[in-house]
């Protein structure tokens, strides 16, 4: 029966979406440890109580009705239970599904919203949002963020995205990663994170929301150091000075151009801080990677202070650019520390 009943022009009908939704729960499924048969099957009932005569009268008790028609009808607990929860959170502030079968609902319930709500041209415009892509994008980010789901988040979109394909409508998948980070800002705020501290972190687009929360939680640790200030500072002096630079920086650094006791100080104690940090940006620990790099605050004032680094011998201008480089990469492989 859903075949008969449009879900938009563009994007065919509920049961089109539903296969859509199957495929995406058949994927996320075994990446967070939920079983994808029933994952699979919970999405193909997802919304068969659409065609019952109560959802159809009262429109609210879709998800709760599937529940009950799905344990009647002899599916198991946690299938029914996905059912319901696949619609959570419903409203600001509600709970995100609990059972492992409910959140992987929800996130690919949400992923072709979006996908389908942006390639049919359905983007949101000043107050109006006739798809709820705001609240959804929400609610996918909520969900894979409260659940530590370790997800690819563009990747997943481009899967959701190339499902639309045999409908000759496509999304901006670059668009809507972006819509979707943004929708994380009042989240974040609402929590009390300063926007610099959240800019810091979207400014390096992480594939995985879950791993965007972890960075924050960093950078706020790293923002109450009582060296945080100056090493923002520096950061983004170095950032300025890179991009100013007119000739080719080298990857590597030439010890034997390194002519300041400063700026070989700071050489020695970036390479130090690198070998330390290498286990730890491994293992995604950024609040030791931070804590770290803290510690070369002393000599990266000592460099400012004594070292010229647009010298006239263009080898030892090079060859210090490739030393602030070297520093700066690594702190921005946790976020851009320049936006503090």
């Amino acid at each position: 029966g859903l075949k008969t009943v449009t879900y938009q022009a563009k994007l065919g009908s509920v049961a089109d979406k539903v296969a859509r939704v199957v495929a995406l729960a058949d994927a996320i499924a075994p990446q967070v440890g939920a079983d994808p048969v029933l994952a699979r099957r919970a999405a193909q009932l997802a919304k068969n109580d659409l065609q019952s005569r109560m959802v159809n009268e009262f429109p609210e008790l879709q998800g709760i009705a599937g529940r009950h028609y799905a344990l009647t009808g002899g599916e198991s607990p946690e299938v029914a239970l996905a059912i319901d929860e696949s619609y959570q959170p419903r409203f600001g502030g509600d709970d995100i599904a609990l059972s492992p079968l409910g959140k992987v609902l929800a996130i690919a319930e949400r992923l072709d919203t979006l996908a389908g709500g942006f390639a049919a041209g359905l983007k949101p415009t000043g107050n109006k949002d006739p798809f709820a892509l705001r609240r959804n994008a929400l609610g996918l980010a909520r969900t894979v963020i409260e659940s530590g789901f370790e997800l690819d988040l563009r990747a997943l979109l481009a899967q959701a995205n190339t499902a639309l394909a045999p409908r000759n409508v496509q999304a901006d998948v670059a668009e809507l990663y972006d819509f979707i980070i943004e929708r994380l800002r009042g989240y974040y705020a609402d929590k009390g994170v300063p926007a610099s501290q959240f800019n810091a972190v979207a400014e390096l687009k992480p594939a995985s929301l879950y791993d965007f929360d972890r960075r924050i939680d960093a950078i706020g640790t790293f923002a109450a150091l009582p060296e945080a200030p100056a090493l923002a500072a520096a950061n983004k002096r170095i950032g300025n000075i890179l991009r100013k630079a007119d000739i080719d920086i080298p990857g590597q650094i030439d010890p034997s151009l390194l002519r300041e006791e400063a700026e070989r100080a700071l050489a020695e104690a970036v390479a130090a801080a690198i070998d330390d940090t290498g286990a730890s940006l491994q293992k995604k620990d950024y609040v030791s990677v931070l804590e770290r790099l803290a510690r070369l605050r002393p000599q990266v004032d000592a460099f400012f202070d004594q070292v010229m680094v647009n010298d006239e011998d263009p080898a030892v201008r090079a060859n210090r650019l490739a030393l602030l480089k070297r520093l700066s990469d690594r702190f921005d492989a946790v976020a851009s520390l320049a936006q503090l």
